[in-house]
C-alpha cells in the first residue's frame, strides 16, 4: 500500500497578480522548452510563493511537463503522437493541409494549459521536468503563451 505523507502547509495571501505574453517562433513540429522564459519572467516581477500558468492560444500547439534531460524521451513522445493522430488517415477537416486536424488531435491529448505552484520564488518542479511548447504543425508558426503569476511578490 502506498505511504502518502503531506509537507509543511505555507499560507499566503494572494495580493499580486502579474501577467505576459511568450511569443516563440517554433522550427516546425517538435518540443520547444520554455522552462527559463517563465523562470525569467517570475524573476522580474519578483515571484515568491503563490502559482505561475501557462496558457497556449492555439489549437494546434500545446503545452507539456515533460522530462528535460534525455532528448530521446522528446523523440519517443512525437513518434507515439504520430501514431494516435497520424496524417492522411481520412479526416474531415482538411482545409489547411494533412498535418492540421491531427495538430488538433494531439493538443486535444496534451493540454494547451499549466499550473506550477511558487514555492521561495522559484517553480517547484521535480528534478528531471521542463515546461515545452508542443510545436504539431510540420511548418514553423509563432505561437503566444500567457504567462501569469498570482501571490506574494517583493
Amino acid at each position: 500500500m502506498a505511504r502518502i505523507r503531506q509537507g509543511e502547509v505555507r499560507e499566503s495571501a494572494v495580493t499580486r497578480r502579474f501577467s505576459t505574453v511568450l511569443a516563440v517562433d517554433t522550427p516546425g513540429r517538435g518540443f520547444t522548452e520554455i522552462t527559463g522564459a517563465v523562470s525569467a519572467f517570475l524573476a522580474g516581477v519578483h515571484a515568491r510563493d503563490g502559482e505561475v500558468s501557462v496558457f497556449c492560444r492555439h489549437t494546434s500547439a500545446s503545452l507539456t511537463l515533460q522530462e528535460n534531460a534525455d532528448p530521446d524521451v522528446r523523440v519517443d513522445l512525437l513518434t507515439a503522437l504520430e501514431r494516435l493522430a497520424p496524417e492522411n488517415a481520412g479526416w474531415v477537416h482538411a482545409l489547411e493541409g494533412p498535418d492540421d486536424m491531427p495538430a488538433h488531435i494531439k493538443a486535444v491529448l496534451t493540454g494547451v494549459s499549466l499550473a506550477v505552484p511558487v514555492i521561495g520564488g522559484r517553480m517547484a518542479l521535480g528534478t528531471w521536468q521542463g515546461i515545452y511548447l508542443v510545436e504539431h504543425r510540420v511548418r514553423p508558426h509563432r505561437r503566444e503563451m500567457v504567462v501569469a503569476f498570482v501571490g506574494e511578490a517583493h
